[in-house]
């Protein structure tokens, strides 16, 4: 248990059976009445905002969310298989919890597993992974890098917009977070 005086960003609470991580808080002391701790919490599992107020002092439970790095293995059935390095312990991630990070991971990839008493809640990747083109419609004579985009399939099965000159085959930096192009990645 702790008080509204240790709620700090990234601090994870455990409200009515669930985990809820702060994204912003405020200490506010009016000049009237007691002073409160206003915050912005998002549910660690569905990921829904809620502003909540704490009146100063208040017991709260915390939660303790262990976050590892951890590379992706495999596929197995509807289960991702991820490993610890550090210690070689092997995890099945069920698809709830990789989410839509699936369409940007390849095997061998290094992610964040968050875990709370064993259990997964959640994963994250980098901000950008480089992946392959293996689809994409031709481009055409004086197609050029400020006109439009086309779609393209990446080898994980993602479908992103990608400039008119790129072709099957060429590397590509992608952000995790929007699944927008970023740049021709060259080896």
């Amino acid at each position: 248990m702790a008080t509204t005086n240790d709620i700090k960003n990234g601090t994870v609470l455990r409200i009515d059976g669930q985990l809820w991580t702060i994204i912003e808080f405020q200490h506010v002391k009016p000049g009237k009445g007691g002073a409160f701790v206003r915050t912005k919490m998002k549910n660690v599992l569905s990921g829904k905002q809620v502003d909540k107020t704490f009146n100063a002092g208040l017991k709260i439970e915390t939660a303790n969310v262990d976050r590892r790095d951890m590379q992706y293995l495999y596929q197995d059935g509807e289960d991702f298989v991820v490993m610890d390095t550090s210690t070689y312990d092997q995890m099945n991630l069920p698809a709830a919890v990789i989410g839509d990070n699936a369409k940007y991971m390849l095997e061998g990839v290094m992610i964040t597993v968050a875990t709370n008493e064993g259990n997964p809640l959640y994963t994250e990747l980098p901000a950008s992974v480089v992946l392959e083109i293996t689809y994409t419609e031709p481009g055409l004579q004086g197609d050029r890098s400020t006109g439009g985009t086309k779609p393209a399939t990446l080898e994980t099965g993602a479908e992103i917009q990608v400039p008119l000159f790129l072709e099957a085959g060429t590397k590509v930096k992608v952000d995790t977070r929007d699944g927008s192009y970023q740049g021709r990645v060259n080896d």
